[in-house]
């Protein structure tokens, strides 16, 4: 559209002008004086400031969207072939918004092909939440890293650091990029500045700032380390896996043939090792679980979890004594309990397929964060073993890192024994457990459900171990070990001398008088126990008691630290 003015105008005002009159109308105008143009505006041809776009500016925005578009078509082509997403695709999926990129031009060589080195970092919006974030681009030689990539990785994690928000890793590398025109003289994985660098910052970030992975494929070699220095990894179903080193550097080192599903895949990871918390089945429910998780967490260590609104359990509270049997031994499913304690479907479980005696998960309880860690009876009685403790002592010190409230439902004949167990250790990973509850300061609430036998109520929370509240239900047992164990400790060569009818009857009267010394309400009459309560009251009495230490102050410790890891 063209506009006379009919006569000449500075060039300031008729920029202006035509500005204005070019929002006004919704298309492009443009102001001629005395037959010659003096100004014109339209879609793509002013920028934000209502200046005219440069030749030079418009060759650097052609120049960032070919960078925006990943690596060559051949890149393309193998995630397709691959099933995955690109990863601009992906970030979109996480994040609400993008607020910005940094080292959108990084590369180390002068190959076209190295967009953005392969590696995307910035700072997002999840639910109006600041989150940095590191990219691997499958697309730019299947996301491995390179030098300036390397460097993008430690400058984000020191923004991290800086601004106190948390780290979130889309994790898509074959590891480190192998190849001689990226290394500099005294450039290499060690160096001070280098690679190294990256892992050292990482190991600062813990507890300073939730740091979540999403695993999306195999992960190889030294760059296995960053996903599982993460306090949470997600793996996804058949494209992820992550190993020391590739099948066909172990079938060439150690003659073993092995593909990448079994030497590393979710499989392993979900029900061996331990590494991963989550397998989800695709990339959407990866991008789902990332943003449902860091809904429990805080920005940082100084903050406290967000809280929700409250909802009420999905199955009702005051049905929860019929849920527990009788008999000590007798099998039932712990989520039956929880499901009627926490608010609806707020139960959020983290490795529920490794070592599954124990339950850990993140949850809410009238819109309060809390994490649980509970004894399942209906896998091996809810005994601990050597990997249920390692378990344990993970998910309570990474709550207490980040004020996490924590509630344990224990129903536990103690640590596992035998030949074994010991050899897997046992009692090492077992103090593991117990150092981490004895230590962590968040509010802590002890819940005897039935059975606490052994050093088991240690490490689940019991009187001594700095519960703000040791409670038991009227199906509570309290003893050093179970009633079989005891008759046997106790009356071992009677028994030995007896056979028979004669036998089966004096093991049942010592268990019978064993009873009497396992009696829950003569224990709360001693003060062993805060509270002998109903238990369709439980819930009510968590949400209290919750609500009244949520002021709970953490104590400075005269040390460095502990000297029990994790």
């Amino acid at each position: 559209m063209e506009i006379d003015v009919g006569e000449e105008i500075d060039g300031e005002t008729a920029r202006a002008l035509a500005t204005a009159v070019s929002e006004h109308l919704g298309r492009s105008v443009e102001l001629v004086a005395d037959g010659e143009r003096v100004a014109d505006a339209g879609e793509g041809d002013w920028n934000e400031a209502g200046t005219v776009m440069t030749d030079r500016e418009q060759r650097l925005r052609d120049d960032i969207e070919g960078v925006l578009t990943g690596g060559p078509e051949r890149g393309h082509g193998k995630i397709a072939d691959l099933g995955k997403l690109f990863v601009r695709d992906r970030l979109e999926m996480v994040f609400d918004r993008i607020e910005y990129e940094d080292g959108t031009f990084a590369r180390h060589s002068d190959d076209d092909d190295l967009a953005a080195d392969g590696l995307l970092t910035g700072v997002g919006l999840i639910d109006g939440r600041r989150v940095a974030f590191t990219a691997n681009d499958y697309t730019v030689k299947a996301g491995s890293l390179g030098t300036a990539g390397v460097e993008k990785v430690i400058r984000i994690e020191e923004r991290a650091m800086e601004l106190d928000i948390p780290m979130l890793r889309l994790i898509d590398s074959t590891g480190a990029r192998l190849d001689a025109a990226e290394r500099d003289p005294g450039d290499t994985h060690m160096g001070r500045y280098h690679g190294g660098k990256m892992f050292y910052n990482q190991c600062r970030l813990s507890g300073q700032v939730p740091q979540i992975g999403v695993l999306y494929g195999p992960d190889i070699a030294g760059s296995a380390y960053t996903p599982v220095f993460c306090d949470f990894l997600i793996m996804v179903e058949e494209i992820s896996g992550m190993a020391i080193a590739s099948p066909r550097i172990v079938a060439a080192m150690t003659g073993e043939e092995v593909d990448m599903q079994s030497l590393g895949g979710p499989d392993v990871h979900a029900t061996q090792s331990g590494s991963a918390d989550l397998v989800v089945p695709d990339e959407q429910a990866a991008a789902e679980t990332a943003r449902d998780l860091l809904s429990y967490l805080p920005q940082n260590y100084t903050e406290k979890p967000p809280e929700s609104a409250p909802a009420p359990p999905l199955k009702n509270p005051k049905g929860l004594d019929g849920v527990i049997p009788e008999a000590p031994n007798e099998a039932y499913d712990v989520h039956d309990s929880i499901d009627r304690l926490v608010d609806r479907e707020s139960f959020f479980e983290l490795k529920p397929r490794f070592a599954p005696e124990l339950v850990t998960g993140l949850a809410r309880i009238d819109g309060r964060p809390i994490g649980i860690v509970a004894n399942q009876p209906s896998h091996i009685s809810g005994a601990i073993f050597p990997d249920s403790a390692d378990k344990g002592a993970g998910f309570v010190w990474t709550c207490d890192a980040f004020n996490i409230p924590l509630v344990y439902l224990c129903d536990t004949p103690g640590f596992m024994i035998g030949s074994q167990v010991e050899r897997e250790g046992v009692l090492r990973k077992g103090r593991k457990f117990i150092y981490a509850t004895a230590n962590a300061q968040v509010p802590k609430f002890c819940v005897i459900t039935r059975k606490a036998y052994g050093a088991g109520i240690y490490a689940m929370c019991g009187p001594a171990f700095g519960a703000d509240a040791t409670l038991a239900l009227p199906s509570a047992e309290i003893s050093v070990m179970g009633p079989d164990a005891a008759v046997h400790a106790l009356f071992g060569e009677q028994i030995a001398d007896l056979d028979g009818e004669a036998r089966e009857q004096f093991v049942e009267s010592a268990k019978a008088e064993f009873e009497n010394y396992v009696d829950i309400e003569a224990q709360a009459s001693n003060m062993e126990v805060d509270e002998l309560l109903p238990a369709g009251d439980l819930r009510e009495q968590l949400t209290t008691r919750l609500a009244t230490f949520a002021t709970k102050r953490r104590d400075e410790r005269p040390r460095h630290h502990g000297t029990v890891l994790f």
